[in-house]
């Protein structure tokens, strides 16, 4: 999850509407090192704003869905990144078949309780080497 300010600041003003917004990402188990590091990176800004971020802890989590509203939703191989939106042959399907949006939620329900939930205060107390692997990792953000 390498995304850009503008969609970490339309989360954030979803939240300010009231709006739920939860992010079920890769945990530990991930195929990019790189992509970790930069995920990790932007997680302050989006805890600050209130938006919930949890960790899929059993193995390497890959689909990418979206629910919005309890009636609608997307599934399909695209990540939330300028990368996969402008250079790489992505696809999704997006519905808002009731039956299917409400499987869909019982999956995420499902998988959320296999997640640790990241805390604001956590992410701030990560320690330098941490945040120094971050760092690095920024400079190729755009590559990843």
């Amino acid at each position: 999850f390498i995304t850009d300010g503008r969609v970490i600041d339309m989360l954030a003003r979803a939240r300010r509407r009231g709006g739920k917004v939860k992010l079920m990402l890769a945990g530990r188990h991930n195929d990019t090192w790189w992509a970790r590091q930069n995920s990790v990176r932007l997680y302050g800004k989006l805890l600050q704003a209130g938006v919930e971020i949890y960790e899929y802890r059993p193995t390497m989590l890959h689909q990418k869905t979206m629910i919005v509203d309890g009636v609608w939703a997307t599934l399909g191989t695209t990540n939330f990144d300028n990368r996969s939106f402008a250079l790489s042959e992505e696809t999704n399907i997006c519905f808002h078949d009731p039956s299917l949006v409400h499987h869909l939620r019982s999956v995420f329900a499902a998988d959320l309780a296999r997640c640790e939930r990241i805390e604001l205060a956590d992410w701030k107390a990560r320690g330098a080497w941490q945040q120094t692997k971050e760092v690095l990792a920024s400079l190729i953000e755009n590559q990843v």
